[in-house]
């Protein structure tokens, strides 16, 4: 072979070794204690979004594009090198995510969550062609679930926010009374100065992998070049008020007089009220008949304490185990019910905390 042709063929491998590679944009972990929770309820909806069982061992996601910009979702049950690879680029460490081929579980195409980022030097992100799978069908690609309307999704991007952000959303909360006076409102108007709101913070996980990785393995985009990647659209909720984990009996049925705006206002506030104690009904099901795995998690909070995240058809709860809890509801566009301590708030706090999933 002359020099000429072995030039040719070396470039034709070094183009087919791109062919094959993944440009790793991020990397998210996908297990009962922690799954982008945009994806659904629980674990096993989140699995079910992807097509994926729901292994309890959980799985991890690597979001990126190959030599044509396509996108491409590839899993693995790796868990531990992915959870490794995500603390090393949070710290601004380098780290080489290239998964061995054996703990691949599956190459889906698309991506199940909104990236604002893409590989530099190829294409911009498509969905790939469709290949049809062994028994003729065609697995559509994944998608961001849709967050351009108030709805489940959104609403639990507001409680992640919550969660993320607790110092900030309690603070709109007026302190004073919470322990002192049980029936209080947990809030004289629920609002800040200004009305501080917050868009939803990213579900992934930003990078900041080296250059160095072989051809044929994972290859993540240099740091200089992979931004933080966002989250689908933001939630603005806005903290509204309702009385502390207390029944409030609903006004009486027999005027049949025009109500006036006060009225108007108070009636709303009733069922609004009825509403979250429906919600603090459900959770407390939760204690007698558990309900499906990642329904119920615990994480670390500062001072010793825990964030409780629960989550049912149509509402979540938000809550520290020192503190109170915020309810959302799929009703209720945009808007987040402070619940405060109470008598019994405490008590249920500490028994979803002790039956819920934790990260290992």
């Amino acid at each position: 072979m002359t020099g000429t042709d072995e030039a040719a063929a070396a470039t034709a491998a070094a183009d087919a070794a791109d062919d094959d590679a993944l440009y790793v944009l991020t990397a998210v972990l996908l297990t009962p204690a922690q799954f982008p929770s945009v994806l659904g309820d629980d674990f096993p909806e989140a699995c079910a979004a992807l097509g994926l069982e729901p292994y309890p061992g959980g799985y991890g996601l690597v979001l990126g594009q190959d030599g044509d910009g396509a996108r491409w979702t590839v899993v693995v049950d790796d868990v531990s090198l992915v959870a490794v690879a995500i603390a090393s680029w949070d710290c601004g460490m380098e780290y080489d995510l290239s998964p061995d081929e054996r703990t691949v579980v599956a190459a889906l195409p698309g991506w199940p969550l909104e990236l604002a980022v893409a590989a530099p030097g190829v294409a911009p992100p498509h969905d790939p062609e469709p290949e049809p799978e062994e028994d003729g069908s065609v697995r559509p690609p994944l998608s961001p679930p849709d967050t351009s309307v108030w709805g489940s999704a959104q609403r639990r991007l507001g409680a992640d926010q919550i969660a993320l952000q607790w110092a900030m959303w309690r603070g709109q909360i007026a302190d004073g009374d919470d322990e002192d006076d049980e029936e209080s409102s947990a809030g004289a108007d629920g609002r800040a100065p200004g009305e501080n709101s917050a868009s939803a913070s990213a579900p992934a996980v930003p990078i900041a992998p080296s250059d160095g990785a072989p051809a044929d393995s994972l290859e993540p985009v240099p740091e200089s070049e992979a931004p933080r990647a966002t989250g689908p659209a933001g939630v603005e909720p806005k903290a509204s008020t309702t009385p502390q984990e207390t029944a409030v009996d609903s006004p009486g049925a027999d005027s049949e007089s025009p109500k006036g705006p006060a009225e108007a206002e108070s009636q709303a506030a009733d069922d609004l009220n009825a509403r979250v104690e429906r919600v603090l009904d459900e959770v407390r099901q939760y204690l007698d008949s558990p309900p499906p795995l990642g329904r119920v998690r615990s994480s670390f909070a500062p001072g010793g304490a825990r964030m409780l995240r629960a989550d049912g058809p149509g509402w979540s709860i938000v809550a520290r185990t020192d503190d109170i809890a915020f309810v959302l509801l799929d009703d209720e566009p945009g808007e987040v019910v402070p619940v405060g301590r109470g008598p019994k708030l405490p008590e249920l706090l500490e028994a979803l905390d002790a039956m819920a999933v934790r990260p290992s």
